[in-house]
């Protein structure tokens, strides 16, 4: 099984972390459990050179200190259609450096490509189906983090209805979408419309700190040798399973705002007609409640859809057994510790029996692993940027926080 995150960024990009070279990646990969990565930011002509003469390999996925990468780059595009304004985030994974830098080439055409990693244009996103299928088909375009309110294909804010809307004749070309940290397979199951698409989940980390990179990951059963491969397994849903937060964890999931500490499940925010009740000013919609606008099912599990395994980052859970903040020395302590015991986080998370857990960390962490791994730990949903927050009880909680306190799926 090749465990595969595929949206990440460099260096390059705002807000993301000087460590996020090949040589941090790598190492971090093998201790999280990671055998392929993104490189992210191939459109940055810093971080693209830099590719060039690190990474090794052919065939589109290459190597560095033995962890695959394959060229991968996430652009936002800005633009007008129907009379609304549209800021839509796609991935964008290329089959070799020709191809990365035919696109480097086309995308430099309509605007900068050396001020962020992560670079705005103002084309269509039928356009950019359109140009980028006549360099290679090959090249596979993926909606980013799909349901987020700002800027994504479906978001409450600035998205569309429908892929079809989006891409019009060129929907052809969409073969999958990234689900993102607030959403679920099985809240996207919900939209029939969204049946024959492959749901992906990535960390689109910006940090290469363990509750970061491969947060959200791809099982795949494929070698990972060729581009090819990969591209096979997402065009015809060959994904065995997804690693998942909870949809809670995220930092979209309920209605809200952050100024005004305010959070509400989709029912709330209806009866408040979608108005913040301190401020006045309209809510952030969430993804929960826009899934709710677009589902035409009641809870539903798609047949021959790849299923999903809920778990929550190694360095979260070690956290909430010591009572400390996730950056502190005594969580490092333990969650190296665990890795020298049982090599890497994934497979304490999914597989080291508890039995063993014990002997290495003790009952309590090893319990808190085990209650993580069936999905039994409480969230206090995420709301406009507030990433979710997981408790062990409710005592300390303020009365917003004790309302919204749910289940780990």
């Amino acid at each position: 099984m090749m465990f595969a995150d595929l949206h990440l960024h460099s260096p390059y990009s705002r807000a993301v972390s000087k460590d996020m070279t090949l040589e941090v990646l790598s190492r971090k990969a093998k201790e999280k459990g990671l055998h392929m990565l993104g490189t992210g930011d191939f459109s940055h002509p810093a971080w693209f050179a830099n590719l060039k003469s690190k990474l090794r390999g052919d065939d589109g996925v290459y190597e560095y200190n033995g962890t695959k990468f394959v060229l991968s780059n996430e652009i936002a595009l800005i633009y007008t259609q129907d009379g609304k304004g549209r800021r839509i985030h796609y991935i964008l994974l290329a089959p070799d450096f020709g191809a990365a830098e035919q696109i480097n080439e086309f995308l430099r055409s309509r605007g900068r490509l050396d001020y962020d990693g992560r670079p705005m244009f103002g084309f269509t996103s039928v356009e950019l189906v359109e140009r980028l299928m006549s360099i290679s088909k090959d090249i596979e375009i993926i909606p980013a983090h799909a349901w987020t309110p700002w800027f994504s294909v479906f978001g409450s804010m600035s998205g569309f209805d429908s892929l079809k809307e989006c891409f019009q004749e060129k929907v052809k070309y969409i073969h999958a979408i990234e689900t993102g940290l607030s959403s679920s397979p099985a809240m996207n199951w919900r939209c029939s419309f969204l049946d024959n698409v492959t749901l992906l989940s990535n960390s689109d980390a910006h940090s290469p700190h363990p509750h970061r990179l491969g947060r959200e990951a791809n099982a795949l059963d494929i070698k990972g040798e060729s581009y090819r491969e990969l591209i096979n397994a997402i065009r015809t849903r060959k994904v065995e399973y997804t690693l998942e937060v909870s949809p809670d964890y995220g930092k979209y999931h309920y209605d809200g705002h952050r100024d005004c500490n305010i959070s509400m499940a989709p029912d709330e925010t209806k009866k408040h007609n979608g108005i913040c009740p301190k401020c006045k000013k309209p809510l952030t919609i969430g993804v929960l409640n826009r899934v709710e606008q677009l589902a035409d099912r009641e809870e539903f599990t798609l047949k021959g859809a790849p299923p999903f395994k809920g778990i929550i980052p190694l360095t979260e859970i070690i956290a909430l057994s010591v009572g400390q903040e996730v950056f502190t020395k005594k969580v490092f302590e333990q969650y190296h510790r665990l890795l020298g015991a049982f090599g890497n986080e994934l497979t304490i998370l999914l597989e080291t029996p508890e039995e063993e857990l014990r002997k290495a960390v003790g009952e309590r962490l090893a319990a808190l692993i085990i209650k993580n791994r069936e999905g039994n730990i409480k969230i206090i949903p995420g709301y406009d940027g507030v990433y979710g927050k997981p408790v062990i009880d409710d005592s300390g909680m303020n009365t917003m926080e004790k309302g919204t306190l749910k289940k780990f799926f």
